[in-house]
């Protein structure tokens, strides 16, 4: 969960130190122990966006193709010592070619002297079998260790007390005090503490209890094998059922265990790039408030029901928990324009995604599986 930002001098002195090659490298798929060490104990550098205009950085990207064979990678990464330009970034894969060549993606921030980024480019261009300069641009800050999502979390549209006037607890100042409550329990946690535990009320146990017993049914008939397998072990290991209210420390742990996802609690709402990075880190923001008692099967906004019921049980699952963490990984740095695209493939799949199972349509999104009656029209015969 690190990405690392180093200058080349001291990449190259940790490569050459270790005799560690690029060919190595990439049939690995990831860094040696030794390499790893190196860089986490003397090179790690957090990029402080405060440090740049508006949260952002200026970056250059360049994909190049290079023959496979020892020292490919010292090759690139010595012009980056000569020239002294700092990379932010590289990757590797082989080609589809198939002939013995990779691919090494590099984002870089270029030098001030426009000297050295022209020498730079030419140099790689006698290394390279093919160079492609991509667009010089600024990239939006993002969270670069699971523990950056400390700085995130509090960042909500809505402070998770703030209710509109047709909430159905608005005029209720009990319960306006207990979502005050819990939102500045979630504001509270930092990363590698436990969770909070809540004590819920009579009421709140209640309300859960009566949407519990009623969406029971209609995820037997409905929901996708997936959810189905999961859902008696979350009975099983986390308390799951109509009389309690699940704490999500335990569902934490149970997660972690099987997929390495984490919860974490969220005071509100948050923007769509703040609550895909989460993703990125196997990392699902949560609400820890119940609607309304009066209202039980009715709720304007995600609450608890909603992650608990909707969320948690596919986050199990390894397979959606991949695909969730790579909508994630790709929302990091990304424009505001792709980040909304990224937001709707979310919103028609994790959210209200419909997969076909035995001829029948079975319900994967948590929208879905949370909402007795968006399940049966859903997944109804056309």
């Amino acid at each position: 969960h690190t990405f690392y930002a180093m200058s080349a001098h001291a990449l190259r002195a940790a490569f050459l130190q270790h005799q560690c090659f690029f060919p190595q490298l990439v049939r690995r798929r990831r860094l040696p122990s030794q390499i790893f060490a190196a860089l986490h104990s003397t090179h790690q550098v957090t990029l402080d966006p405060s440090k740049h205009p508006g949260g952002e950085m200026r970056r250059t990207s360049i994909l190049m193709e290079v023959v496979d064979k020892p020292g490919a990678l010292y090759e690139t990464l010595k012009y980056f010592w000569k020239y002294d330009i700092n990379i932010t970034s590289i990757e590797s894969r082989p080609t589809k070619k198939g002939l013995g060549t990779f691919e090494q993606f590099v984002d870089y921030q270029p030098s001030t002297v426009e000297q050295n980024n022209a020498n730079l480019l030419e140099a790689l261009r006698g290394q390279a079998t093919r160079l492609l300069l991509l667009d010089a641009r600024k990239v939006p800050w993002f969270p670069r260790h699971i523990s950056d999502l400390d700085a995130v979390a509090n960042r909500t549209l809505d402070a998770g007390k703030d209710l509109e006037s047709d909430h159905p607890g608005f005029a209720d100042a009990d319960y306006r005090k207990r979502r005050a409550t819990l939102a500045k329990h979630a504001q509270a946690h930092r990363f590698g503490h436990a969770l909070p535990v809540v004590e819920y009320s009579i009421d709140e146990v209640r309300t859960w209890g009566a949407v519990y017993e009623k969406l029971r049914a209609f995820l037997d008939a409905h929901a996708c094998e997936e959810f189905l397998r999961i859902l008696p072990l979350l009975e099983e290991h986390c308390g799951y059922g109509p009389d309690k209210i699940p704490q999500q420390e335990y569902i934490s742990r149970f997660l972690s265990k099987r997929t390495g996802f984490v919860l974490r609690p969220v005071a509100g709402l948050l923007s769509s790039r703040d609550f895909l990075n989460g993703l990125a880190f196997r990392t699902f923001f949560c609400t820890q408030y119940i609607r309304h008692h009066s209202r039980p099967l009715y709720t304007p906004e995600p609450d608890i029901v909603h992650e608990l019921m909707g969320h948690v049980p596919m986050f199990a699952d390894p397979d959606f928990a991949d695909f969730s963490q790579e909508i994630g990984l790709a929302s990091l740095g990304a424009s505001d324009e792709d980040v909304a695209k990224l937001a709707t493939c979310y919103w028609h799949s994790v959210e209200f995604g419909l997969v076909k199972q035995k001829g029948d349509y079975k319900a994967y999104g948590a929208g879905l599986l949370s909402s007795f009656g968006e399940i049966e029209w859903a997944c109804a015969d056309p």
